[in-house]
């Protein structure tokens, strides 16, 4: 590119936009937008925000994540996860400019016990699920370069997430009952923008076409598998301050003991071979990681 590249990023203040304005900086200038700059649910402070920025790459981490909430909010929730992607595809279109969306594990139903490809067929049990999907197919019907990245689980060391929320509770409880039937891969928001920025760097000399001859959707999330109890215990054991932990007994519960609004697939290990393939990139095990993340070496 004759220029230095453009990067406009969403959702600066959730988990994976937090971390993506570091991974990016590298790559180019990187245009934080947040809520005051581009409001996801208005379609014309989206159109009005992009035409003025003029981009050469959308990033768009942004969605609205909260799951239960999401079944009593269904039109927020689509605005924000479906229509608002394919309006951004549109106006990179447009530009000639290339867009990297987030998407979920919770586009499939669970239903089954190995890893989901990307070809499988999608069946979301709820609202969140359903909208994320409805974005990647907006994203797919517009003619644009384009990466749609799958991740699972993500948490990190800010804002909400169950990272946090088990740190939490380990010191204020002695009993924790926690969900050992719903199988899949927690993936740290550091490890997604790292490998998300080594992706773009590959083509960064002439990003839309590098773009546009691997356009597609790519599952990256983190490698193994647990369960949300076994992650709650390896949090546990990983924390570097045991010593304020008042936990003493942490039972495995079914998900049928703690009902919540929102279905979750009880099973949603993602296959990330053909992220591997095309790019050469994988995201490390998730115990790995979960030691990095919580501040203590992975020796230790």
């Amino acid at each position: 590119m004759g220029q230095r590249l453009k990067i406009l990023l969403t959702g600066i203040n959730g988990q994976v936009g937090w971390e993506l304005q570091r991974a990016l900086m590298p790559l180019g200038e990187v245009i934080p937008a947040g809520r005051e700059a581009m409001d996801l649910a208005s379609p014309d402070s989206i159109r009005n925000a992009i035409r003025k920025f003029e981009p050469h790459l959308i990033v768009n981490p942004a969605a609205y994540t909260a799951v239960d909430k999401a079944e009593l909010e269904p039109e927020l929730a689509k605005a924000i996860n479906a229509v608002a992607p394919g309006i951004m595809a549109e106006e990179a279109r447009r530009l000639g400019a290339a867009i990297v969306h987030y998407s979920t594990d919770y586009v499939f139903d669970g239903d089954r016990s190995t890893p989901y490809q990307e070809t499988d067929i999608t069946n979301p049990l709820g609202v969140y699920g359903k909208t994320k999907l409805e974005g990647e197919k907006a994203i797919q019907a517009v003619d644009v370069p384009h990466l749609i990245l799958r991740t699972s689980w993500v948490y990190s060391r800010m804002g909400k997430n169950f990272l946090l929320t088990m740190l939490k509770l380990a010191r204020e409880r002695q009993e924790l009952r926690i969900v050992s039937d719903q199988i899949g891969a927690p993936t740290w928001n550091r490890a997604i923008a790292e490998v998300t920025a080594q992706i773009l760097a590959q083509g960064i000399r002439k990003l839309p076409e590098f773009l546009r001859d691997r356009s597609g959707t790519y599952h990256l999330s983190a490698g193994g598998v647990t369960s949300w109890y076994g992650f709650a215990t390896a949090i546990f054991e990983a924390d570097p301050h045991r010593s304020e932990q008042v936990v003493t007994s942490i039972l495995p519960i079914s998900t049928a003991d703690y009902p919540t609004p929102a279905p979750r697939p009880l099973y949603s290990l993602l296959d990330n071979t053909k992220l591997h393939n095309t790019f050469g990139l994988s995201l490390p095990n998730w115990q790995q990681s979960l030691q990095l993340a919580i501040g203590r070496p992975c020796n230790s």
